[in-house]
């Protein structure tokens, strides 16, 4: 059975943070062959609670079961991406430079590479069950990186979170893994959040999730007597740019394109188009009124939980309510239990008088600004930096008319999409989710791909060591066959 607690004071807190460093101390030793080993049969105990596990998510959850499906294949090859990562091994950035003796003054020798930071708190997310809470890629990373979890279950999906915790006590069992090694805690009280960021044993933190959440985290770490990294992401309203040559050629595909986006999952990702600036043209006319239709032919849907959609329902109604701001589809939008997807629409002066409409709206809901010119396009674009995404549909012309756009594009978000939309983060090396803040607290990382792992890593370096009490990764005769840097030499 999983070590799943409920805590109710803070030494039942202390007791597992101090379990989880206790067992730090072994498992940080642990071969990287043996953590890859680990890592996949995860995987394959995930994969072993079958139908239970789906039906489970669905009855908390309100997902379908093709999206659960999905969502759990990602989870588990996250796990065995990064067991492929431990068995590769340069992911350690390890560092040679030899010793100069001759050199005034001399050089001595020195070795570097990237060591695990201790138990980190992963706190599980309410909108992905699987790939970004309890064994989702917060909780892979640090495991592959060598530190111990501690997961703190969303109360939206606990069953679901408790029976995935059980998978991984059972792969813990059965690698013959440190007993504490992972820990799973549920508990709706905000106490317990701030004691498990808090305890002096925690090294650093995950978390996905609002605002206001993440932010919390965030000051409760920055408090302490020996300040951690929060790794917080804060959500985005992922800003798009209609430009207009695009629009004249092709308003029809890119509204239906769009459409879909917006109310994919019911618009319950992070990377939810929420807003979308174009120039008043023909061509914008003709995207309105073909979004608003297909918008007023999606059917209003169940999102997660009731309070996701009571948010959702305050939110919306808060930003319709401003001045200057009009519904274009499903004016009508009473419906109980229900989340109706809208557009709103307001012109540029309008956005940047207003600053709660900058705000995410977590939801099937995108707002619509309607620009002067590109002058005004580009200064509401940029009153909206620190974004997960920002996308630019247009033509060549446009790109042409408009060199600046790229660049400009990189300073707003930490991924930036030609002619596409940024729902569906592909998990690879090369991914960027993150971005400047208020989209994640840290924009030096990603959550997404191997590179999540350097989150829970710090460099260490090694000066005159013997090469008998260096790690493998550093030693001359490298046991592990890992790419190495030596001498400024990459990869030698």
């Amino acid at each position: 059975m999983p070590s799943t607690n409920t805590i109710t004071s803070l030494p039942e807190i202390d007791l597992v943070m101090e379990q989880s460093m206790q067992a730090f101390l072994t498992y940080k030793k642990v071969h990287a062959t043996d953590r890859a080993a680990f890592l996949e049969r995860i995987a394959f105990e995930i994969e072993a609670l079958g139908e239970v596990l789906i039906r489970t998510t669905q009855e908390e959850t309100n997902l379908p079961e093709a999206r659960l499906l999905g969502e759990r294949g990602r989870t588990t090859m996250q796990l065995r991406m990064f067991s492929k990562m431990l068995l590769e091994g340069s992911w350690v950035e390890a560092s040679i430079d030899h010793a100069i003796p001759d050199k005034v003054p001399a050089k001595p020798d020195i070795r570097k590479m990237l060591v695990p930071s201790g138990p980190v708190v992963v706190f599980g997310a309410s909108n992905f069950p699987y790939a970004y809470s309890t064994a989702g890629g917060d909780t892979a990373s640090a495991l592959a990186g060598g530190c111990t979890v501690v997961v703190k279950a969303h109360p939206a999906h606990i069953k679901t979170s408790s029976l995935i915790a059980t998978a991984i006590s059972n792969a813990i069992e059965f690698c013959k893994m440190p007993k504490h090694t992972f820990q799973h805690v549920a508990g709706t009280s905000f106490e317990i959040g701030k004691a498990l960021v808090q305890n002096s044993h925690t090294s650093a933190v995950g978390f996905t999730g609002s605002f206001s959440g993440g932010r919390a985290l965030y000051d409760y770490a920055a408090v302490r007597p020996k300040p951690i990294p929060v790794f917080s992401e804060m959500g985005s309203t992922n800003p798009v740019l209609l430009l207009t040559d695009a629009l004249a050629q092709q308003a029809e595909t890119i509204a239906a394109q769009y459409a879909g986006s917006i109310t994919l999952g019911v618009g319950q990702f992070c990377t939810n188009p929420g807003l979308l600036i174009a120039v008043a043209s023909e061509g914008l006319e003709k995207f309105k009124i073909t979004l608003s239709n297909a918008i007023n032919q999606v059917a209003p849907a169940k999102m997660l939980h009731e309070g996701i959609l009571k948010a959702y329902e305050i939110n919306r109604s808060k930003a319709l309510a401003t001045n200057g701001v009009t519904a274009i589809s499903n004016e009508n939008i009473a419906n109980e239990n229900f989340a109706t997807p809208i557009i709103a629409l307001v012109t540029g002066n309008g956005f940047l008088k207003n600053e709660n409409l900058k705000e995410e709206v977590f939801g099937p809901y995108a707002m619509l600004v309607e620009c002067a010119d590109m002058e005004e396009l580009k200064k509401v674009w940029n009153t909206v930096s620190g974004q997960l995404t920002t996308s630019i549909m247009g033509t060549d012309k446009d790109f042409e008319n408009n060199p600046d756009l790229i660049e400009m594009a990189t300073m707003i978000a930490g991924r930036v999409l030609l002619n596409g939309v940024p729902t569906g983060v592909e998990v690879c090396a090369s991914m960027v989710h993150g971005g400047p803040y208020p989209a994640t607290t840290d924009s030096r990382f990603t959550a997404v791909g191997i590179n999540a792992v350097k989150r829970w890593v710090r460099p260490v370096c090694y000066q005159n060591c013997p090469d008998h009490l260096l790690p493998d990764a550093l030693k001359e005769q490298n046991p592990l066959q890992i790419k190495r840097m030596i001498d400024g030499n990459p990869y030698q």
